[in-house]
């Protein structure tokens, strides 16, 4: 009888040690990009980003939990240790990849004008002159609008909504954002009264998952994960829940 109680008591310390030495690791996110990161009505955050972070902690057999994080801090907050990696549509940038490392691309997208309905828009830099164009702030949509477009009144927002918000009410003509985001947008009832304005002017953005440089392991093992979610049917699933064509 005693000996069942060591036992007992032993099985008991070991699951316990376990317990307390499983990985747990945290995902940065913005929470304010629908569809790829947004919050529910219950505030947890949501969206094709953390659907696919949360199949990667699954494959590496690790807990994750949601930190929220405003855009433009976004890097910082990685490399001051707020959370572990970055699951938030950043594209992969030449000027980024100096201070973080990524993994392999999870999907791509492009940059494209929107505007309202039946209003003609010249996306042209002369046919743009004089216009005013929305962005979000510490994009690569509004790095393009600074490098491309001299003549626009470029419009920079804290997040996406806000820029949505602002060409709904006339305050802008058009915003320029990640095409599939703006997909997103066009099927709401508000977006239904503006279209894509002319072809992509950018179609080379390659989205990653940032890492801190120091952190070579987990780089490693999130580009497994992903391969694995990828060859296994895992991501195409999530992929098909929020779009009807692969955005890889």
């Amino acid at each position: 009888m005693m000996f069942r109680i060591f036992a007992a008591a032993a099985l008991a310390a070991a699951l316990s040690v376990s317990s307390a030495s499983a990985e747990t690791l945290k995902i940065g996110s913005e929470g304010a990009y629908p569809p790829f990161n947004t919050k529910d009505t219950s505030g947890n955050v949501v969206g094709f980003d953390i659907d696919i972070a949360q199949a990667l902690c699954a494959e590496m057999k690790v807990e994750c939990t949601v930190v929220t994080q405003d855009w433009d801090g976004m890097i910082p907050a990685l490399q001051n240790k707020k959370f572990d990696f970055v699951a938030a549509s950043m594209s992969i940038t030449e000027e980024r990849s100096k201070v973080v490392n990524f993994t392999d691309p999870y999907y791509r997208n492009k940059l494209q004008y929107v505007g309202k309905k039946g209003t003609p828009l010249d996306i042209t830099p002369a046919g743009l002159k004089g216009k005013s164009v929305g962005a979000q702030r510490a994009t690569i949509a509004a790095e393009w609008l600074e490098k491309n477009a001299p003549g626009v009144a470029t419009k920079l927002y804290d997040t996406q909504e806000n820029a949505w918000l602002d060409l709904d009410a006339g305050r802008t003509d058009a915003v320029l954002a990640d095409v599939f985001l703006s997909y997103d947008w066009l099927q709401s009832p508000t977006g239904k009264n503006f279209e894509y304005k002319g072809d992509p002017v950018f179609d080379d953005d390659k989205i990653g998952i940032a890492v801190r440089k120091q952190d070579t392991a987990l780089l490693a093992r999130l580009n497994t994960a992903l391969k694995t979610i990828i060859d296994n049917g895992t991501y195409a699933k999530i992929n098909a829940k929020y779009f009807p064509f692969s955005i890889r």
